[in-house]
This record gives C-alpha cells, sequence and structure tokens, in this order.
C-alpha cells in the first residue's frame, strides 16, 4: 500500500475506532513512517540503524545478497511489509529452502497478525501506528514474500486486468510492465511499472512484489496472474474487497487496542461501524487512480472536523535529538516498538525452523 491508505485512510480508521484527531495523526504519521525509516533516513533522525522499518532503492542496489545479507533484508521486509500467513504451512514437494520461502509468503489473518497487534497493546500510538502499516500490508502484498526469490516471487507475461463484462463474465485485459524505474504509469492501457527480470534466485529484484510492480499497492484493481510458487496456476486478486476488508479491519485492531471488547481475534472486522459510511469507502477504493490521497484526506476531515496535516517524516526530529529522555519522545517510542516488532517475527520464524531471517 502507499500513502493515501497507510496515511490518511489510517487516519480515517483511528478516529472510526473512536481515537481523537491528535491521536490519529500519531498513528497514522507512524504508519506511513514505517515507509520512509531507511537507515539513511535514521541517520539523519539520529536512530538506532536496526530499527530501520524499509530500505531505500539505493540501499537495496548495495545491499548484500549473501546470507547475511540476506537475513538482513528478510528481517525487515517480513517483519513490516510482508508479514507471513503460515510459518508452518503444509507444503509436499520442495527442498527445505523453498519450503522454508514459500511458508514467508504474505496473507491476512494469520497467527503473526494476532502476535503483532497485541505487541502494540500499551506501547503508544506510534506502536499502534507500526501494527496498522503491517495488518493492511497483509491484505494488499498477499502471495508475495518478504525475502528476495525467484522461485517464489516471480511473475511473468501472463497479467491480465479483470473488468466488469457482459452477463457478468469479466473481461479480461493484459496488462504491460515497463522496466523503466523513471516511466509513468497509464492505468488506461494500462502499463505499469515492474522490475526488470533476473535469474539470479537471490536478486534484489525478486523481492516482494517488484515484478508485479505497484499493482498490489492499488486499490482498484482486479487482476489474474500466474505466480511461481503456484505453478504458474491462475490466482485472482481482487483488491478493491480486500482493501474494504483491511479498512473493517484495521478499525476493529484499534478498537481492541484502545480497551473496547475483547483481545484482537483473526478474520473479525468492524463491519457495524464502518457500515454508515461503506458507500463513499467504496467510491474511493474503486475509483481509477493511483493515488487516493485527496479522497481518503476529505473523508477522514469530514468525520472528525478537524484539519489532517501533511505528511512530514522529519517532524519528530528535533523533539527526538534533543531530548535527554528519548524514551519518551515520539520517535523513542516509534523506534523501540519497531525494534520489538523486528525481533518478534524474526525469532518466530527462526522458531519454526527457518535460518532465512536469523535471530533477534
Amino acid at each position: 500500500m502507499q500513502g493515501d491508505f497507510h496515511y490518511y485512510a489510517t487516519y480515517c480508521a483511528a478516529v472510526l475506532a473512536g481515537y481523537g484527531h491528535r491521536s490519529s495523526v500519531d498513528i497514522c504519521h507512524a504508519a506511513q513512517l514505517v515507509d520512509h525509516c531507511s537507515r539513511i533516513w535514521l541517520k539523519k533522525a539520529g536512530g538506532p540503524s536496526q530499527a530501520a522499518t524499509t530500505q531505500l532503492q539505493s540501499e537495496l542496489l548495495q545491499a548484500r545478497t549473501d546470507p547475511i545479507g540476506l537475513c538482513d533484508i528478510t528481517r525487515i521486509w517480513s517483519a513490516f511489509h510482508f508479514l507471513p500467513k503460515d510459518l508452518y504451512a503444509d507444503i509436499e514437494k520442495g527442498s527445505k529452502n523453498y519450503k522454508d520461502k514459500f511458508r514467508l509468503i504474505c496473507g491476512p489473518n494469520g497467527n503473526l497478525l494476532v502476535d503483532t497487534v497485541k505487541l502494540a497493546k500499551d506501547k503508544g500510538t506510534p506502536a499502534i501506528g507500526i501494527a496498522m502499516h503491517v495488518l493492511a500490508d497483509t491484505w494488499a502484498h498477499t502471495y508475495f514474500a518478504g525475502t528476495p526469490s525467484l522461485v517464489i516471487n516471480n511473475t511473468n507475461w501472463y497479467f491480465y486486468e479483470l473488468l466488469p463484462g457482459e452477463a457478468g463474465e469479466p473481461e479480461r485485459r493484459q496488462i504491460r510492465f515497463s522496466h523503466n524505474p523513471s516511466a509513468s504509469e497509464d492505468v488506461d492501457k494500462p502499463v505499469y511499472v515492474g522490475s526488470v527480470y533476473q535469474s539470479d534466485e537471490n536478486s534484489i529484484m525478486n523481492l516482494g512484489h517488484g515484478r508485479a510492480g505497484h499493482l498490489p499497492d492499488y486499490s482498484y484493481i482486479r487482476y489474474v496472474y500466474l505466480p511461481a510458487w503456484g505453478g504458474y496456476r491462475e490466482i485472482i486478486k481482487d483488491n478493491p474487497n480486500d482493501y474494504e476488508c483491511a479498512f473493517a479491519q484495521m478499525v476493529y485492531a484499534m478498537s481492541c487496542l484502545r480497551g473496547e471488547g475483547d483481545d484482537f481475534k483473526k478474520e473479525t472486522y468492524a463491519t457495524k461501524i464502518v457500515e454508515p459510511h461503506l458507500d463513499r469507502i467504496r467510491s474511493i477504493i474503486t475509483k481509477r487512480q493511483v493515488d487516493a490521497s485527496e479522497d481518503w484526506k476529505a473523508f477522514g476531515e469530514s468525520l472528525s472536523g478537524e484539519r489532517i496535516p501533511d505528511f512530514d517524516k522529519d517532524e519528530h526530529i528535533a523533539e527526538y535529538v534533543g531530548s535527554t529522555n528519548k524514551s519518551a519522545t515520539y520517535l523513542g517510542q516509534f523506534f523501540e516498538a519497531a525494534l520489538a516488532q523486528k525481533k518478534m517475527i524474526a525469532n518466530r520464524i527462526m522458531e519454526s525452523g527457518s535460518r532465512l531471517a536469523g535471530w533477534l
């Protein structure tokens, strides 16, 4: 997902979950900061390098892909962007290495999601924001894994958008990918930007949904493709439905974190709270645009009656750098929550018998 959902939609979900304007801003700021908290930015902010929640393209291009380097990459991307759904998934064929990678495939409503939400309990708004980023991405990044892997993450030319057709049958329109990172995307042709094919199993180009470009990050699109891990059998991805579920689950999760009702449970959604706003939410999600920020922002401001400030990743640096009690600052809480999330997921992966993330 992108800033439109991680920032503005998360703000909307926080308000509906009962948080006030200021707390909702703090939550969505942390949710979006997950996509900016690289080691380069941490050096600027004065934070611990191990608290990195993402890697910039320039960092990835220089990243080591030996076992140590791959563990570092996997710890970041599996913990924050591609949360594994089932580390003990039953798969009969393949080597142990293949099975370990297969079990890192992201998906919603896994046991690690429950652990992630519970970990944020009573840890402050930055921890809640991190958990909401992870939760939302389990829906958007379904079927991809947060480790470089050709045999898991590769796709081929067989990629079609599903459009409404006659007699209820969807019409298929082939999607074409450009490999020029500076090229503009055209949702009407349609042409999208994806990573170039690399035959090296551990190439950075094969990390996450890079081969599919930003399609998983766009709420309006339904598509069918052939994932490498699926034996190149068709998989349908219905983003409008998934993004709607993600939003309703965020509202439910944040209600739980506020102390409303029982502890967070899988496959539970704040349907009654969201229902009065469903038409507007669906109109935003299904609108053909690569950035829905303005629409989510307008919805959020209509909910709270307050102005949502633009996201500024550097907003809290001065407070953090100037404080003698960094744990009491916003960024201090963000870094501590990020370190806790990364440690938990890396250790869960190791406990499953995999060595792809290493101990933390």
